[in-house]
C-alpha cells in the first residue's frame, strides 16, 4: 500500500530527509513529510478496514442464512453449529475493524494537527533561515548548545 501515497515534499524514496543534511531527519520538511505519510497511511489504513468490514459483514450474514437453510434441511447440528459460530467469528472480525476504523482516524486527526502546529511554529524560522543566505547549524544544534531564539 505504501507505494500508493502521494509524493511529500521532505521525503527521498519513502525516508524522510533534512533539509541540512541528507541523513539526519531532523529538517523542517523532513519532519513534516513524516507527518505527513503518517496521516496518509492512516487514511489508506482506514478505507481499508471499511472495506474489510462490509466483506466481514456480507459474510457473517450469508454464513447465517446458510446456517439457516441448513436448520431447515435438517442437518446435522454439529455442522450448523459450526457455520453459526463461523459467522459469529466473522462479525467480531468485522467490529474489530471498525474499531480500527477509529484508530486509524484518531492517527490522521493527531498526525494532521501536530503538522499544522508544526507549521505554525517552525515555519517562519524555516523560511528565514533558507533565505539569509548563510550556512546554518545543522537541525538540533543550538539546543544542544543552550542558544535560545
Amino acid at each position: 500500500m505504501s507505494d500508493n501515497l502521494p509524493a511529500i515534499p521532505g521525503m527521498n524514496n519513502g525516508v524522510a530527509s533534512s533539509t541540512g543534511s541528507a541523513s539526519s531527519g531532523l529538517g523542517f520538511l523532513a519532519l513534516a513529510g513524516r507527518t505527513a505519510k503518517l496521516a496518509a497511511s492512516a487514511l489508506f489504513l482506514k478505507e481499508g478496514m471499511h472495506l474489510l468490514r462490509s466483506h466481514m459483514q456480507a459474510n457473517a450474514t450469508a454464513a447465517m442464512r446458510l446456517a439457516e437453510m441448513c436448520g431447515q434441511a435438517e442437518v446435522e447440528p454439529r455442522f450448523t453449529s459450526m457455520i453459526m459460530d463461523t459467522s459469529t467469528a466473522l462479525t467480531g472480525v468485522a467490529e474489530a475493524s471498525g474499531e480500527m476504523v477509529n484508530a486509524a482516524d484518531a492517527v490522521d486527526t493527531d498526525a494532521r494537527g501536530f503538522n499544522g502546529a508544526h507549521e505554525r511554529e517552525y515555519r517562519s524560522g524555516y523560511e528565514a533561515s533558507n533565505g539569509s543566505g548563510v550556512r546554518q547549524g545543522k537541525p538540533g544544534f543550538y539546543r544542544r548548545t543552550g542558544r535560545r531564539r
